[in-house]
């Protein structure tokens, strides 16, 4: 059975870290197979929106497998670093929006993944933070840089300073996820964003993805310089021209992509 799954459907990918029996943790293996998946969902142009989460109900992931680390020569180390962080920055470039549907602990690098990704929605009672501090070590897949421009610089420093958990509603608190749902409703949850999203015109989506991700990482003239360009993109669309249409004849629009 792989460790990370692929699932399409409606338009949806949903990819599920798949090892439950040690916290769907992240091996080497795991990692290039994420990579691999990522690539691919990446490259197919039927995919709109990608949900992650992971196999069974008690974890999205707990991070790094700490097992495999301990027989680990420090060149094995850095190897594993580098493919984790390389993996979920490919993650966070995904044309496409993208769902952590946290259904479990997500503690480190599972933490990592939920940052990496647009939104997160958890279940009630989930309890999750960056942990990586109690093994003498730092985030290293983007949780240092990621959680202070979604909370601040403060808060996040508290987190990973201290290595604090907490739980799915003082996240909802702190923004660090869209919404808290109960366990049951969680995929459901999921299945309706994504539908919500899908609904618009698919290149608007993206390329409105691309101009917040890319603009929140410069100055404002840069970041709206970054916003013609991408809206210039919208206006030779056919669904740009339907919507108008749409519009006109009083009807919900019908998009392609195109």
């Amino acid at each position: 059975m792989s460790t990370v799954l692929l699932k399409k459907e409606n338009n949806i990918a949903y990819v599920t870290i798949n090892r439950p029996e040690v916290l769907n943790c992240f091996d080497y293996q795991t990692l290039c197979r994420l990579r691999d998946v990522t690539e691919e969902v990446h490259l197919d142009p039927d995919v709109k929106v990608v949900i992650f989460t992971g196999a069974g109900d008690r974890a999205f992931s707990a991070g790094a497998d700490l097992k495999e680390r301990k027989t680990m020569d420090e060149t094995e180390v850095r190897r594993n670093v580098k493919a984790i962080r390389d993996v979920f920055h490919q993650i966070a470039s995904l044309p496409q929006p993208t769902i952590a549907a946290v259904n479990g602990y997500a503690f480190g690098g599972g933490f990592e993944l939920m940052l990496a990704c647009d939104f997160s929605i958890a279940a009630h009672g989930v309890k999750m933070g960056l942990t990586e501090t109690n093994w003498a070590i730092i985030p290293g897949a983007g949780g240092t840089q990621r959680l202070p421009r979604l909370i601040g610089e403060m808060k996040a420093k508290e987190f990973i300073f201290t290595a604090k958990k907490c739980t799915a509603e003082e996240a909802l608190d702190l923004g660090m996820v869209l919404r808290v749902v109960e366990k049951t409703e969680l995929l459901a949850t999921c299945n309706q964003f994504a539908a919500d999203i899908m609904k618009n015109g698919p290149v608007a989506i993206k390329q409105a993805k691309y101009a917040i991700t890319q603009g929140m990482n410069t100055d404002i003239q840069t970041g709206l310089e970054i916003e013609a360009k991408a809206y210039e993109l919208t206006i030779p669309t056919e669904d740009r021209l339907e919507a108008l249409q749409a519009f006109h004849e009083k009807r919900t629009p019908s998009f392609t992509g195109n």
